[in-house]
């Protein structure tokens, strides 16, 4: 989320605001002025990025939770941008469940506008290159089942033919100790691809 810019209720809650801008461009006031993150990371950080340092121009993206929900859809909206995604406990179907639907409401103006910020709506509608995507969930974890949804992103992508590797591993809660555990087979499966990709 954007830092220092003092909006009303930005700091009341961890589900939205500065602790969670759910990476997309808002439409509402007053967060339109600022919460474009969706914009800000593909349009911004990435060309910075580029002009900084001696880069391929092919990139992934990865993220935890929230984030993860951001990984997912900034790669399925943007294919020009990114070349491999995977997510550890992310945020799968955010138009059905609360967090998605708070943020939504708030950020888009109705749960239906975030559709187009739903990795399982917009794995149906994609039509770019199908390069799987790797997802990891603790079985441990208190989100499971209200808010992150994965069942949803797995019926979604059998039903739109794409490739996902959703592995759920035992005791593992919502916690970075799971990130730590899980992310040198992250690291390993944008390694392969990105090295494929353009080949």
């Amino acid at each position: 989320s954007p830092r220092g810019v003092n909006l009303p209720g930005e700091d009341d809650s961890y589900d939205f605001g500065a602790g969670a801008g759910f990476y997309l461009d808002a439409t509402q006031a007053p967060w339109d002025r600022h919460y474009k993150m969706a914009s800000y990371v593909c349009d911004e950080l990435v060309p910075l990025l580029k002009a900084s340092f001696p880069l391929s121009g092919r990139f992934g993206v990865t993220g935890h939770s929230m984030g993860g929900h951001g990984a997912l859809t900034l790669f399925l909206k943007r294919p020009d941008v990114f070349a491999s995604a995977s997510a550890f406990a992310p945020i799968c179907a955010p138009v059905e469940c609360p967090w998605g639907q708070k943020a939504f409401k708030r950020y888009l103006g109705s749960v239906d506008a975030g559709a187009t910020y739903d990795a399982c709506k917009l794995v149906a509608a994609y039509t770019g290159p199908r390069v799987p995507l790797l997802v990891d969930q603790g079985t441990a974890d208190k989100f499971l089942e209200d808010q992150l949804k994965p069942e949803l992103l797995r019926a979604a992508c059998a039903a739109a033919g794409y490739p996902l590797m959703l592995r759920y591993h035992e005791g593992y809660d919502h916690s970075y100790f799971f990130v730590a555990t899980y992310m040198d087979d992250h690291l390993k499966h944008h390694s392969l691809y990105l090295n494929s990709a353009g080949k």
